[in-house]
């Protein structure tokens, strides 16, 4: 009888109903999940009603949550929503986790309890059997859809069958890049898209402010925070750790408190300044609304709450109040790690390390007046750093001078027309142009690049950029396949691995080594140059016209604590940002190491001066293109963040003689001058031959 009723049961039309009307008529709640166990109620989660009616909107594309601890987000509002799409709307849904442990600690701790504990899904799903119906651990069937679970960790995890909708839990611990393939969230993200009536959930506490991608995620949406209203005064606000306040009293010298009377802990309305204890506090939370500052979006929708709003036993005002002082007592101490997790765990906010790096502003100021494509008088060598990405290559060119002093000559990208991984695709030829071509210097001579060092690490476009090097090794320039190394701690050169002819890797089978660069060191190095003011060794110039999205770019990354490296801090981008103009900055100075500048004397640098004074005078009238502009993406407005559909590189000018007079060198004198003949060195020379 059972079996036929479930059977019968079955055959009825979905009810419609939204998801918190679900939660209050169906769903129980476990002792293994809450200490409020028993009929689901949302009284202690004024907000959930909100954030579900987000969940079920049909417009609603994707929904983001950021979010503190203890306010009910995975078991009281996700698992809602989940346990209503299982019984009234069943579909494919995918959670990505950054972990597996994470996953199993979330079916162990809240999935298999809710399931167990409600009546209507345990006749739906079985959590009990181990494999039963093709269900395993991270993989639940049920009538009319399924659950997968999955690390963020491996791709083929996320690359398989289409979902409607995905969930990411803490997105900012969730791989950026998986097995070289690509971000894991992104690559969820593409999977929805082949339903275009798909969700994407976003919930998570932020991380480290500027790398937070659930924070980023947040600005891109309607952005939704819940006022509250003073119980004294009826004016609304956002609950705001400024507004927490306690008493000090001289008389009490605690070491860790000093004369904080934690007993008095109030949150202070900033309208009236009345003070409320936890039992005001939480009447008036019960009373929040819904503010939407930028209505005008509506398929993505975001909301922010901290723990100021939770109702749940171990979040009143004493206990923030201590949680508080005693991170304060251990960041005056030189140790930063409780007053992260308050502010990530508590404030719902991203934690700001300082930095006295140059800020986007700052190089903006210090730019130069000297044309792109040409390069300053002081600049007499110049190496190139290639960044490979699917769709484009990114290069700059930089100028070094005495004392590694350096000046930017271009940045820009060239599109593939077809295929980057096409190694005859026209961007290649565009490299080529750049590559071997020559650069007017201000003196009037011509410079060709000495060596240019590209990227070949991304795992994915190994073999267009292995066949580039490999083909142009006899062509003048040292042009070296470089990957980053493993180590944190590498120097910013070193010699790659010797050739191995019997192994099996693609580097070995196209005839190639491939340098390690160390990029910790050499972003270390080059965030040190760029505070430098002023002229002289080290400092690193840009021209003004340079494409406006480079500063960002060259700031794009921050140093803050590696999640991977205990107790260290490297080079991590920013959520959202582009940096292939950093990057290629890292692998133009790299060039320069391979090529030894860093350790050359001023007397070699005034020699090479001199060389290229004489340029024109030395020339072997070799026919070279000399680069004045570069057809990359003419006119694009970098603010704009609308795709750009990529653009035939402009007709390649005939090549001209690199230098604009055509002079044949003169045999050198043999015998000494006359005595009343005064010597003239090279320089010299030069500059009669210009009329100086």
């Amino acid at each position: 009888m059972a079996v036929m009723k479930r059977s019968l049961a079955r055959l009825k039309p979905p009810e419609n109903i939204g998801s918190l009307a679900w939660g209050l008529k169906y769903r129980w709640m476990s002792q293994e999940q809450t200490k409020l166990a028993g009929k689901y109620s949302d009284k202690q989660t004024p907000w959930a009603k909100y954030i579900l009616a987000a969940l079920d909107d049909p417009k609603v594309r994707r929904v983001v949550v950021v979010k503190s601890a203890q306010i009910g987000w995975t078991d009281g509002i996700w698992n809602t929503y989940l346990g209503r799409l299982i019984h009234t709307a069943p579909c494919n849904i995918f959670m990505l986790f950054a972990k597996q442990d994470a996953y199993n600690k979330f079916l162990d701790k809240k999935l298999n309890p809710s399931i167990r504990a409600t009546p209507v899904l345990r006749e739906l799903l079985d959590v009990e059997s181990a494999r039963v119906k093709g269900n395993r651990a991270g993989f639940k069937k049920f009538p009319g859809g399924s659950l997968t679970l999955e690390g963020a960790n491996s791709a083929s995890n996320i690359k398989s069958d289409t979902i409607n909708v995905g969930c990411v839990e803490e997105p900012d611990d969730c791989t950026s890049n998986v097995s070289g393939q690509g971000d894991s969230v992104g690559m969820l993200d593409e999977r929805l898209k082949l339903d275009p009536e798909s969700k994407l959930v976003f919930g998570g506490t932020p991380t480290i402010k500027g790398l937070s991608r659930v924070e980023n995620e947040y600005q891109l949406t309607d952005r939704r925070t819940f006022p509250v209203p003073c119980h004294e005064c009826g004016e609304y606000h956002v609950l705001d750790w400024a507004n927490v306040c306690w008493e000090e009293d001289p008389a009490l010298s605690d070491e860790v408190y000093g004369h904080a009377r934690i007993d008095t802990a109030a949150y202070a309305c900033p309208h009236c300044g009345c003070l409320w204890d936890d039992w005001q506090k939480a009447r008036n939370v019960e009373n929040l609304i819904e503010h939407i500052e930028r209505p005008e979006i509506t398929e993505d929708v975001g909301f922010f709450i901290n723990e100021l709003y939770s109702l749940f036993d171990g979040s009143d005002l004493a206990t923030l109040v201590k949680k508080y002082l005693k991170a304060q007592y251990e960041l005056e101490r030189g140790d930063e790690a409780k007053m992260i997790v308050f502010v990530n765990n508590t404030l719902a906010q991203g934690y700001e390390f300082k930095s006295d790096n140059a800020t986007a502003d700052d190089l903006r100021e210090k730019a130069l007046d000297y044309p792109e494509l040409q390069v300053p008088r002081n600049g007499v060598v110049l190496t190139m750093g290639v960044d490979v990405q699917r769709d484009r290559l990114a290069v700059t060119i930089w100028a070094w001078g005495k004392g590694m002093e350096a000046w930017l000559v271009y940045w820009g990208e060239l599109y593939a027309h077809h295929d980057i991984n096409d190694v005859k695709d026209p961007v290649w030829a565009a490299l080529d142009r750049l590559l071997l071509g020559g650069y007017r210097h201000e003196s009037g001579a011509v410079l060709r690049i000495t060596a240019c060092s590209l990227d070949t690490g991304d795992g994915v476009t190994q073999g267009a950029t292995y066949s580039y090097v490999r083909e142009r090794r006899k062509r003048g320039v040292k042009l070296l396949a470089i990957k980053g190394a493993n180590s944190l701690e590498a120097p910013i050169k070193a010699r790659p691995k010797p050739l191995d002819l019997n192994a099996r890797s693609k580097a070995s089978r196209f005839g190639l080594e491939v340098w390690p660069v160390g990029t910790q060191a050499t972003k270390d190095l080059i965030a040190g140059r760029l505070k430098l003011e002023g002229d002289g060794p080290g400092r690193m110039h840009t021209y003004t016209d340079v494409r406006p999205d480079f500063y960002d770019q060259m700031t794009g990354e921050i140093k803050a604590p590696s999640r991977t490296h205990r107790n260290k801090k490297i080079w991590q981008q920013r959520s959202g940002a582009a940096v292939e103009a950093w990057d290629c900055t890292v692998y133009a100075t790299h060039a320069a190491y391979v090529e030894n500048l860093h350790l050359r004397k001023d007397d070699w640098w005034d020699v090479k001066a001199a060389d290229v004074s004489q340029i024109d005078l030395l020339a072997n009238n070799e026919e070279i293109e000399i680069i004045t502009s570069v057809g990359d993406r003419p006119g694009i407005d970098v603010d704009d963040e609308r795709e750009v559909e990529a653009v035939t590189p402009e007709p390649t000018p005939e090549p001209v003689k690199a230098s604009t007079l055509t002079i044949t060198p003169r045999p050198r004198q043999t015998t000494p001058p006359a005595p009343d003949t005064p010597q003239r060195s090279m320089a010299d020379l030069g500059r009669m031959m210009r009329g100086g």
